[in-house]
């Protein structure tokens, strides 16, 4: 890894970048420490107490006047800390996330990123004085589950934004982000108890209508272009082998790589739904929640953190071939923002598992972690000593997203 106080940062501005790096540098401590906490108390989506009390905390202890919680989210956080430079400026939103995989814990490194966010925060507060407009901290709840910043853009947290930085860990580095359009589908059917044995005619089962449901999934799986996704598993079925289940349920996961294509998938698993129980005699629930859309990536602020990354020696590897799905797809809806990846193990290490949970509380991933927070830091650096720069960004997101919309 890069020795962030003996690299020269990427121009403009490397003087200022480099004392961005020497401040990351001086709370490596502070950060490290928050990553480990967070990895060794996991806690699943809108359960993060601990994890955004510990960030909260560290942000009144660097000046930022911190809204805790934030809107209506127990574990949201919103804090500012304002320049001092001038009263008018781009305000740029520094993120984190913090939740983590039920039965897993943070097999997708989520604890890198809230301590890389409050690094990065930590890093521009030192410069406050310097800059104008004001430093913007967001705090982002239930990544995995629940679209939590889709919550908070209702909630109008987003508002007033011109920019939101994010740094995600992979087995990869790349700057672009090819997230796929993604919801949660919660599937509950009813039927009818009765004994399995002596009178199962009386019955309704609803297993049977369940395992239909499986089924149909795997048989359309063939139909599917190679970028859709369908997944699941089964929270209830059944309560005793002697008892005709009367409810089960499941978890699903639709994801395409478009808002039309998504559209497409979701009437046709409804429709499977439907199907599983009138074949079955049951009745099913289906509802959705969790909206993820795709990612309006922002080539002026991507370009922006390529350069700085590579003023460390990082390259850019090229998008993503395994993509995934994410609630900061919906932010890049809302105002330029980025979400690039940086390795914190070997190519080839599998997201969303045991072995991606062991590295994300390695020493490779807490040089990641400081790495992120000091590129995040400079990138916001660049857009607020640039007004040129924050126009440009937002004439790209206009015109990338004239016409269309996110669902």
């Amino acid at each position: 890894m890069p020795d962030l106080l003996a690299t020269t940062p990427a121009e403009p501005g490397a003087e200022v970048k480099a004392r961005l790096a020497a401040a990351v540098e001086s709370a490596r401590s502070e950060i490290i420490d928050l990553s480990h906490r967070i990895h060794a108390n996991p806690e699943a989506a809108f359960e993060e107490f601990q994890a955004s009390a510990w960030i909260a905390d560290r942000l009144r202890a660097h000046g930022f006047e911190v809204e805790y919680p934030a809107g209506g989210l127990a574990t949201a956080i919103r804090a500012v800390k304002r320049g001092g430079r001038a009263t008018e400026g781009p305000r740029i939103g520094i993120l984190a996330e913090y939740d983590a995989l039920p039965g897993l814990g943070h097999g997708c490194g989520h604890n890198t990123m809230a301590a890389s966010g409050l690094g990065a925060a930590i890093a521009l507060a030192t410069i406050a004085d310097e800059l104008p407009g004001a430093i913007v901290f967001l705090g982002t709840p239930a990544e995995e589950h629940g679209s939590g910043k889709q919550i908070m853009i209702d909630q109008g947290l987003f508002e007033g934004l011109d920019a939101a930085l994010l740094f995600h860990p992979c087995d990869r580095n790349h700057v672009e982000s090819h997230p796929l359009a993604s919801e949660d589908v919660d599937v509950v059917f009813t039927g009818l108890q009765a004994h399995a044995s002596s009178d199962p005619w009386m019955g309704k089962n609803a297993l049977d209508a369940l395992i239909m449901l499986f089924t149909s999934v795997g048989l359309w799986r063939q139909q599917l272009r190679p970028t859709s996704r369908v997944h699941g598993i089964i929270r209830e079925g059944g309560t005793a082998a002697n008892i005709i289940p009367d409810r089960t349920s499941a978890w699903f996961m639709i994801r395409a790589e478009d808002p039309e294509g998504y559209g497409k998938m979701r009437r046709a698993f409804e429709a499977m739904c439907e199907a599983a129980a009138m074949a079955t005699g049951t009745t099913v629930d289906v509802s959705f929640s969790g909206w993820a859309t795709t990612m309006v990536n922002n080539p002026v602020l991507a370009e922006r953190f390529r350069a700085n990354m590579g003023a460390y020696g990082i390259t850019d590897m090229g998008d993503d071939p395994n993509s995934g799905s994410t609630d900061m797809a919906n932010v890049s809806w809302v105002c330029p923002a980025i979400h690039p990846d940086l390795a914190i193990c070997d190519e080839g290490v599998p997201g969303h598992s045991t072995a991606f949970r062991d590295a994300a509380a390695t020493p490779r991933a807490d040089e990641t972690t400081l790495l992120a927070a000091t590129l995040v830091a400079q990138t916001a650096y660049d857009l607020f000593a640039d007004p040129v720069l924050v126009e440009a960004a937002w004439a790209s997101f206009r015109s990338a997203t004239e016409g269309r919309t996110a669902r």
